[in-house]
């Protein structure tokens, strides 16, 4: 089986930064940027959407949202009603996955979903694959894993690909940007039945989910970082398709206002843009490729 790579950029038209990063990324062939998703909830996805309309060719999805992170800069459902069990003391989304798991009517999530993708396709877009923002629909954080049921019901709604691994890796499990919170057993003993659910509903996902980290050297230079992660590319898995992310920004007002890691989001664009690292990749026989080609090889 030949081995697959899928770069996928999270928080498409969560601020003008990340706006003008993603798309000048998806629109250079010398970049490792592959595909992109848009976070409905966020005042930028207009334009975000705009964009994806006027090149259909491009993999952008929806980045399902139901946590809101920051302290500064918050953000609400799309839907106008039944929003109430995902909503924190101020009305806004929670700030923590967990909290979104235990208050989460699953009803009330199945028409957010809902609300979310038809939103962007008003505006424009029409999407290639959907992902979740901060793996809230997941139920790593407390263990309720019905939520991935709705995910699947709506994926096969709209007949697409949804962002959840075949396999968990030993680094997958103990890795801080998927924080997950429940045992392994417990990650072990759903996996099997989250993958005959995809099956069962044709939802096409990939083999392997494996996000990048910060917390270590590569926080401290450019240098160390772009270091990093070209070691990370060399020992991802030896076959499958491979999802990672990143979160590329150029360097704005409304990003350093939101973000205090602001830094981190540019160096990931810097990265993506560098043509030495789409060079790097394909150089150890991995073949870059995008949300849609996944759909047709899950055909």
């Amino acid at each position: 089986m030949s081995k697959y790579l899928i770069i996928n950029a999270d928080d498409f038209g969560m601020c003008r930064g990340s706006n003008l990063a993603v798309m000048d990324l998806l629109k250079d062939p010398k970049s490792a940027l592959t595909s992109s998703t848009i976070m409905a909830p966020c005042a930028w996805a207009p334009e975000a959407c705009k964009f994806a309309k006027e090149n259909p060719e491009l993999a952008i999805g929806v980045h399902w949202t139901f946590t809101s992170e920051w302290s500064k800069y918050r953000w609400t459902p799309v839907g106008t009603k039944d929003t109430d069990s995902m909503r924190d003391e101020d009305g806004f989304f929670y700030h923590e996955s967990d909290d979104f798991e235990k208050h989460a009517d699953l009803e009330e999530v199945r028409k957010e979903c809902i609300a979310q993708v038809e939103w962007l396709k008003r505006l424009g877009l029409n999407p290639s694959h959907i992902d979740n923002h901060m793996g809230s629909i997941y139920g790593i954080e407390t263990g309720r894993f019905e939520l991935l049921n709705v995910a699947f019901d709506v994926c096969s709604q709209y007949g697409l690909p949804f962002r959840f691994p075949k396999t968990f890796t030993d680094d997958q499990i103990g890795n801080t940007m998927l924080d997950i919170k429940i045992p392994l057993e417990a990650v072990k003993g759903m996996l099997g039945q989250v993958v005959m659910l995809a099956d069962a509903k044709k939802v096409a996902i990939p083999d392997y989910l494996m996000p990048t980290e910060w917390g270590g050297p590569q926080d401290e230079s450019y240098e160390n970082f772009k270091e990093y992660v070209y070691n990370f590319y060399k020992n991802l898995p030896d076959e499958g398709v491979i999802e990672t992310y990143m979160h590329p920004s150029i360097e704005t007002d409304d990003l350093k206002g939101t973000s205090s890691c602001w830094q981190r989001r540019v160096w990931e664009y810097q990265l993506l843009k560098d043509p030495q690292t789409k060079e790097y990749i394909e150089s150890l026989g991995i073949k870059l490729i995008n949300y849609r080609d996944l759909a047709e090889l899950r055909k």
